[in-house]
């Protein structure tokens, strides 16, 4: 039995350094654990890198190559292409919160689901308080051109319009291979098990057992996600109020260039001037008031109360002359 380990434990790592090596062949786009990852965002999860196994005999190098020949059975050209779609769009209506209703009926129309949705307040250029919303949906990827033709109809503008895509066909036949080679490794593992009956080896080949189980369950969440995401386009769509992009207008004219920076100085002046003259009316002067009377009030009490003494000290002194005569 003791014999049978060592061989057995060489196999398996010959299996893993195979599904390492057939990884490191493509770079896979660097992101967050699946698990972590926001239904959202376009892009992929990185395939998570295993670290070598304790104990690994240098005789696994030559088992290695063995392995390595026959692969997983799995190539990039023998399956159909895995391309991940999303869009970005920035459109202008007239009913911000209408429209954000009316895509949210048609990703669910489609078979798809809303993400998330924001409806907000923001400001013109001349602080006018309007409505803007940013809204993210998922429908199928065969229908993304149709949802962006529906999303595009009746705009007032189209600001920005971006279709991206992302081919992870290379890094996806990379997970299938790696998952096979986990499965093989975890099936003989448990073999192994089976026949063991030295407490130090079935403990041993237990904590093999759960590192290999965590990396197939992580590689079958990064499977999955590629699938779903493949199979659903996110489209990030914000809407912005038409009020928004409105030039100044006076009457039928409409200036332009520094005529048009200029009446907007006009404005902003005019208006400033009106606010500080309401605000000096309402709040400043009587401010000044209920500070200056009672002020003037103790100055004319002061003075009065000077002049009483000095108008004595006037009498004294014509009296003091009078008595020298």
């Amino acid at each position: 039995m003791k014999r049978i380990l060592p061989f057995s434990f060489i196999v398996i790592a010959a299996l893993i350094l195979a599904a390492c090596g057939a990884a490191s062949r493509t770079e896979a786009p660097m992101q967050p654990d699946y698990y972590s990852v926001s239904p959202e965002m376009g892009g992929a999860p990185a395939v998570a890198q295993d670290s070598i196994m304790p104990g690994t005999a240098p005789e696994a190098r030559a088992a290695e190559q063995a392995t390595a020949n026959t692969g997983s059975g799995i190539s990039a050209s023998a399956v159909e292409r895995i391309v991940i779609k999303n869009a970005d769009l920035v459109i202008v209506v007239s009913d911000v919160e209408g429209r954000m209703k009316n895509i949210q009926a048609m990703a669910e129309q489609m078979g798809g689901f809303v993400v998330s949705s924001n409806l907000y307040q923001s400001y013109t250029s001349s602080y006018v308080e309007v409505p803007e919303a940013q809204i993210v949906i998922r429908v199928p990827s065969e229908k993304l051109d149709e949802a962006m033709d529906q999303i595009k109809k009746d705009t007032v503008e189209v600001q920005t319009e971006n279709i991206s895509g992302q081919d992870v066909t290379a890094e996806y036949v990379d997970l299938q291979s790696r998952l096979k080679n986990y499965e093989a490794a975890e099936a003989q593992l448990n073999e192994i098990l089976e026949k063991a009956t030295d407490t130090t080896d079935v403990v041993n080949i237990f904590n093999q057992l759960v590192y290999y189980r965590e990396q197939i369950e992580l590689v079958k969440g990064q499977i999955k996600y590629y699938d779903e995401a493949a199979a659903l386009s996110a489209i990030s769509v914000r809407i912005i109020a038409e009020e928004t992009i409105q030039p100044v207008v006076i009457g039928k004219w409409e200036p332009k260039g520094v005529a048009l920076e200029a009446v907007q100085d006009l404005i902003d002046f005019l208006k400033g001037f009106t606010e500080f003259l309401i605000r000096f009316v309402i709040f400043n002067l009587p401010v000044l008031i209920l500070i200056f009377i009672p002020l003037y009030l103790v100055f004319l009490g002061a003075r009065a109360v000077f002049r009483k003494m000095r108008g004595k000290k006037v009498k004294k002194e014509e009296v003091k002359e009078e008595e020298k005569k």
